[in-house]
């Protein structure tokens, strides 16, 4: 079946951020109050960054939030380049988020034992209630490469030995993970995303195309690549 897309677009990578945020919280609300608990993936990137610098200045039912992560790098835990670091220093820190509901990826440990032990983290975890992703300028997702995904992977995660850009070894939600999501919002800005976004708007395969929730999926995208 094909992806069933939303596209919104936005002046300025400003505006699309203050959007980002509203949805956010009213998913946080809404699955709060539905369920009890707000499970969201976390993304990695620049545009992802000011978004989670946003959230720590909003007021919000922290203490029902569980924070997990679409990727990660194969680096040491406290690397600069890691996506748990960047998102605990921009926003996670800073609020009262139990520490006990946030879930990195001990990418660390390498490829293989990750994956496993986040697969088991998992577990008991049908549904997010929101996933981030961003968006490569060779069109993946993720740390889900042109040329490397598995669409029918039955994995949650995957290890990843041969990224094309670097670090190598990483570790990702697989496609059929990321789609189990009551909501997906994609979050694109910049230029050089250009070749990739027309590319997905005319039926290209990639990566970011593979993922399929149910309800489809929102594209947060800035206006000079629409």
């Amino acid at each position: 079946m094909p992806q069933q897309r939303r596209w919104h677009v936005f002046d300025t990578p400003g505006s699309l951020a203050t959007a980002a945020v509203v949805a956010i919280l009213a998913a946080a609300r809404a699955a709060i109050a539905e369920r009890g608990a707000f499970h969201l993936v976390l993304a990695g990137g620049t545009t992802p960054k000011r978004i989670y610098e946003m959230l720590a200045a909003e007021p919000a039912d922290w203490q029902h939030w569980h924070i997990y992560f679409g990727d990660e790098r194969c680096l040491p835990a406290d690397h600069t380049e890691r996506n748990s670091r960047m998102a605990s220093a921009a926003w996670l820190s800073r609020v009262a988020i139990p520490p006990a509901q946030i879930f990195p990826i001990a990418a660390e440990r390498g490829p293989a034992v990750a994956a496993a032990e986040y697969a088991r983290t998992l577990a008991g975890i049908e549904l997010f209630d929101l996933v981030l992703l961003g968006l490569g300028e060779d069109g993946h997702t993720a740390s889900l490469f042109p040329g490397q995904v598995k669409v029918h992977a039955v994995q949650v995660a995957l290890a990843v030995f041969a990224a094309p850009k670097p670090p190598p070894m990483r570790v990702s939600l697989s496609v059929r993970r990321l789609g189990a999501a009551r909501q997906v919002i994609f979050l694109v800005t910049g230029a050089a995303k250009a070749a990739a976004v027309a590319a997905w708007r005319s039926g290209v395969a990639i990566p970011a195309a593979a993922i399929q929730p149910a309800a489809g999926v929102d594209i947060y995208l800035e206006a000079l690549l629409a």
